[in-house]
């Protein structure tokens, strides 16, 4: 039985779906960003004590057709940009609409109409916190983040990160500099 969760977008996330599923005795083949495979059928009692425990640590079990779509919308795109070694090089739409096996328009227009933004806004909103998480590394200079991203070029990203966040990548960057010199002053 496929059960789809709302705000499951981590790997700490993952350890507490399962963490829950043991306290209810429930036996699971994967659980994975914003999907868990269970063995056995739930009992409406299961579901809705599953439901509960999931809500107190931010979760939420979804039933909704159009919501699960959302889901596994953005579990793709937060997987594809924060979790894979390397952002595939094909179209976005494409590589999306192919994990999903939805037609892309079907999809672009469920996501817009349900969060008000397109997947191109969240996928571009996902890859700057990635440029963001990067800078703060400080393993990567602009240039290897840019390649490392697709982007097309240096300015495509520092133009795409000031739109986004009204700031420069080396502005950002020297803010957190700042607030290292500021607790070193403490």
């Amino acid at each position: 039985m496929l059960l789809y969760i709302k705000f499951m977008v981590s790997l700490r996330c993952k350890m507490v779906v399962k963490e829950e599923l043991k306290k209810l005795g429930l036996h699971y083949v994967n659980v994975d960003l914003g999907t868990i495979d269970i063995l056995e059928n739930i009992t409406d009692h299961q579901r809705d004590l599953l439901r509960e425990n999931l809500k107190t640590h931010g979760l939420e079990l979804l039933d909704d057709k159009r919501k699960i779509i959302i889901e596994k919308i953005k579990s793709v795109i937060i997987e594809m940009i924060h979790y894979s070694d390397e952002i595939p090089k094909v179209n976005y739409s494409d590589y999306i609409s192919e994990k999903l096996g939805y037609d892309y328009t079907y999809l672009a227009n469920t996501f817009s109409e349900v969060k008000g933004i397109t997947i191109q806004q969240f996928i571009i909103m996902n890859k700057i916190e990635k440029v963001k998480e990067l800078l703060l590394y400080d393993e990567l200079n602009l240039t290897e983040i840019s390649y490392m991203l697709h982007y097309s070029s240096v300015s495509h990203l520092s133009n795409q990160f000031k739109k986004v966040t009204g700031l420069t990548p080396s502005y950002y960057k020297k803010l957190k500099e700042k607030r290292k010199v500021n607790l070193e002053d403490l």
